[in-house]
């Protein structure tokens, strides 16, 4: 089949990658793709929110399956566009409606469906700029630490993690009054401050039916130890030891049942991929976010450890007939390290260009933020540039793989973690 898939990160590099090696397809199209998709699929120029442009693609190029990457279009409403044209309304599309998008595109509108749908979660309450003394009111009786998010998208920087009531009340009115983050904070969510390991957890899903992908530990912040700004994550391990049988079966009953059973009877359309941010808190999960893609960087360390068919997996979602896909996975680690523009994730240079290894063993290099220039050298393009996957049969050779070719790599000012899955390392010994 001729399969369009829309983004341009290491996320979509690495559904490029595992489309391609599925006899199902005949072509992949990446609109707008990077250096690393033009090297196995047909890079278009197109914005992943030209939705007519996307409808001509489809069109021109006779397009038997969509698969959307990136959250902005979802939640803009390019499931609900295609499927109100004429000429597209029966192409299968991986990924929900706008209704569904919400999920992401409003934290308070999926707190809601949380409590609806009694999914454990923090505590919470949203307050908007006409409420600013209640929230005020409101972050007086609450413990410390306290977090805050923007209730919009905010490109993965709308959290705040406040450890003093200044600091809180402060933040509160930056968000609200200042628009910190611009429209994404005209409301704000203020909630409890939960406790304990956080994971990833991706649910495929039909809208009736799921399958629960591996799950993955990130790492968001740019600085080792975990310290400095957030990123949009800068590593990713996967499986994670503390996410045994036990726990996995509860996050299923208790968070992935309910969720997928909401969706269902509050008529919201979904057939995509939900993206569950996790706490692991003393044994019981707890949930801090959906999204609804696919998360970056830990598709990449996922999508390896898949064995079935992949476009089948994608096939059975747009088509509401996951119910007889059969999932298989490895047992082998897989281990991403990202590497960044310096500066990021403030001011970063563009243009520098990469040295890349000829050949790789045991693992994997995707490209997120990168561009082939005049001269047709791949350059660094974006904050997130290159993301390394490396496998083994523990994490230690993982992890040893992943190191060996990321140290192949370079440009000006590349940086990296050296620390992604110590912390893990430490607690298997």
């Amino acid at each position: 089949m001729n399969i369009l898939l829309l983004g341009s990160g290491g996320r979509e590099h690495a559904f490029a990658w595992k489309i391609v090696q599925s006899p199902k397809c005949t072509n992949l199209y990446v609109a707008p793709g990077n250096a690393g998709t033009s090297e196995i699929a047909t890079n278009l120029p197109l914005a992943v929110t030209d939705f007519t442009g996307i409808k001509q693609v489809i069109l021109d190029k006779s397009i038997d399956l969509v698969v959307v990457g990136p959250e902005e279009p979802l939640v803009k409403g390019l499931v609900d566009f295609l499927f109100s044209e004429e000429e597209t309304k029966s192409i299968p599309v991986v990924g929900p409606s706008q209704l569904g998008a919400t999920l992401e595109g409003s934290k308070d509108f999926s707190k809601r469906f949380m409590q609806r749908n009694n999914v454990p979660t923090a505590a919470y309450e949203t307050f908007d700029s006409n409420q600013l003394e209640e929230g005020l009111a409101y972050l007086e009786k609450q413990s410390l630490p306290i977090v805050l998010k923007a209730d919009g998208l905010a490109a993965g920087k709308g959290v705040l993690i406040c450890e003093t009531l200044e600091d809180a009340k402060a933040s509160l009115k930056e968000m609200l009054l200042d628009q910190k983050f611009g429209e994404a904070s005209s409301k704000v969510v203020i909630e409890e401050f939960l406790t304990g390991i956080e994971l990833s957890v991706f649910v495929a899903t039909d809208g009736k039916n799921y399958k629960i992908l591996p799950e993955a530990k990130d790492y968001k912040r740019i600085g080792e130890g975990d310290t400095g700004l957030n990123t949009g994550g800068m590593g990713a391990v996967t499986p994670v030891i503390f996410a045994d049988k036990d726990f996995m079966a509860k996050v299923e009953e208790k968070v992935v049942q309910p969720t997928v059973a909401g969706l269902a009877s509050e008529d919201i359309p979904y057939k995509g991929f939900l993206f569950i941010g996790l706490m692991n808190n003393k044994g019981e999960p707890y949930v801090i976010e959906y999204n609804v893609r696919m998360g970056d960087p830990e598709t990449e360390a996922v999508l390896p450890r898949i064995e079935s068919d992949f476009v089948d997996l994608l096939w059975g979602i747009g088509t509401g007939s996951l119910k007889d896909y059969e999932l298989s996975l490895s047992s082998d680690y897989a281990t991403t390290v990202v590497m960044v523009s310096g500066g990021y994730p403030g001011s970063y240079e563009k243009g520098f260009e990469i040295s890349l290894p000829s050949s790789v063993e045991n693992a994997t290099i995707f490209h997120a933020g990168t561009a082939l220039n005049a001269e047709g050298k791949v350059v660094n393009q974006g904050g997130r540039v290159i993301a390394v996957t490396g496998r083994g049969k523990d994490l230690e050779t993982s992890l040893k793989n992943t190191f060996a070719v990321v140290e192949q790599i370079n440009w000006d000012k590349a940086y990296y973690r050296k620390d992604i899955g110590q912390d893990i390392l430490k607690l298997i010994k």
